[in-house]
């Protein structure tokens, strides 16, 4: 909340992105940024790769959007992440809106 009360909406998400790791660093959170998750089918490595903003403490997946409203494609997209990353957590936030907007997901 404290990224989009300093910024407001209207910038890019990599922006959002960027002041929300200063964040994190600035709280002591342990992080990964950009983390590359693999989709396997029936055991075998496939070529497509997904890439989540940040996973937090190790097990939560966090996914930014900067956009006017969230959906059922964005919530589609992180459940995506969950499986591919073999994660349980996770968390969709928007700093597009006037208010921040979050939503929890648990896979499985």
């Amino acid at each position: 909340m404290a990224v989009h009360t300093e910024l407001g909406p209207g910038f890019l998400e990599s922006v959002y992105q960027e002041a929300l790791a200063v964040e994190l660093e600035l709280r002591n959170i342990p992080y990964q940024r950009e983390v590359e998750l693999s989709i396997r089918y029936k055991g075998r490595p496939l070529k497509g790769k997904f890439r989540v903003d940040f996973i937090c403490f190790g097990d939560v997946m966090v996914e930014l959007k900067a956009q006017k409203a969230m959906g059922g494609p964005e919530e589609s997209q992180l459940i995506n992440y969950l499986k591919a990353g073999n994660k349980e957590r996770g968390l969709l936030l928007n700093f597009g809106a006037p208010s921040l907007q979050q939503r929890r997901f648990v896979n499985g």
